[in-house]
């Protein structure tokens, strides 16, 4: 049984509020990938509600869950991020965008920006270009030229082994020149050299600030939804190491787990910014509060 099966099973199968109900739904969470310490607390803080609010039932409580954890992915900073009627926020005054995909090997991140470019080509009509700054993998740069090729999209690489920095200043020359306004640049994952990675997107910055001065400039975070808390581990490193943004969550489907979201949301008030579902350039979605809360407690 999936942890969707689980959750909507336990409130439908309970009889009533009792202490047991909320220790049990404190083990439960803690199944779902949320941390101990941040179950406890999400079930003192629904039963405090359900005190106050005198709900009876264990219907009315995973309604009330619902709503207590979506306020807690609202809490995250997403603003600037997210679409706002029709409208991204990185586009405004046309400026041009810089989008670096930071995560470990093997999350998804060279699909991830092959998706971002086919999104933001045909749902804003941006002319996205593809910088693979992951010369670190040989595959990365012709995985990425392939996807370039599939959705004729243009792709600047280099040799591998080559300068991450100087692929995406080349891509910003190209922007400049009338090729774009909008760059996606995959990045190496080496997080076992995490001083080497520092350094890497430090001079990536640096390149940024100096070349495309006044660019709206955003990082993002790639994990993988299957790697449940591991994700929270590999989100508060690269933490440590530079500033992400928000989080892109590939390889999630409904019956995940997904827990993983309220941590990222509460331990580093990172948001998640888009949710990657299938292999296809189209799946992918705007991160939705409100169904993802509805969707974790069972109501949807």
């Amino acid at each position: 049984m999936n942890f969707a099966e689980r959750i909507k099973n336990f409130f439908s199968g309970s009889q009533a509020i009792s202490e047991e109900f909320f220790e049990e739904l404190s083990d439960l969470l803690v199944e779902g990938d949320f941390g101990a310490a941040e179950a406890y607390k999400t079930a003192e803080l629904l039963r405090d509600c359900c005190r106050k609010e005198k709900i009876a039932t264990p219907e009315e409580a995973r309604l009330k869950l619902a709503g207590l954890l979506e306020e807690e992915l609202r809490n995250s900073k997403c603003e600037g991020l997210l679409p706002v009627a029709g409208q991204h926020p990185i586009f405004a005054g046309n400026q041009l965008a810089v989008i670096l995909l930071l995560g470990v090997n093997g999350v998804g991140k060279t699909t991830s920006a092959a998706k971002l470019a086919a999104r933001f080509r045909d749902k804003y009509k941006r002319k996205p270009i593809l910088a693979a700054a992951d010369t670190f993998r040989a595959a990365a740069i012709d995985q990425l030229k392939i996807h370039g090729e599939r959705l004729d999209v243009r792709v600047i690489a280099h040799q591998h082994g080559g300068d991450p920095a100087a692929v995406v200043y080349d891509a910003i020359e190209a922007a400049q020149a009338g090729g774009g306004d909008l760059i996606i640049a995959d990045t190496a994952g080496r997080m076992h050299t995490k001083s080497a990675l520092v350094e890497e997107l430090r001079k990536i910055d640096r390149v940024v600030e100096s070349k495309a001065a006044g660019a709206a400039y955003i990082k993002y975070l790639v994990l993988d939804a299957t790697t449940g808390r591991n994700a929270l581990a590999q989100a508060e490193t690269f933490c440590e190491a530079v500033s992400p943004n928000g989080v892109i969550l590939t390889k999630y489907d409904s019956t995940a787990r997904g827990g993983v979201v309220f941590s990222l949301a509460s331990t580093l008030r990172l948001p998640v910014v888009y949710l990657c579902t299938g292999e296809k350039y189209g799946d992918i979605e705007d991160f939705d509060p409100h169904s993802y809360a509805g969707e974790f407690a069972g109501v949807v």
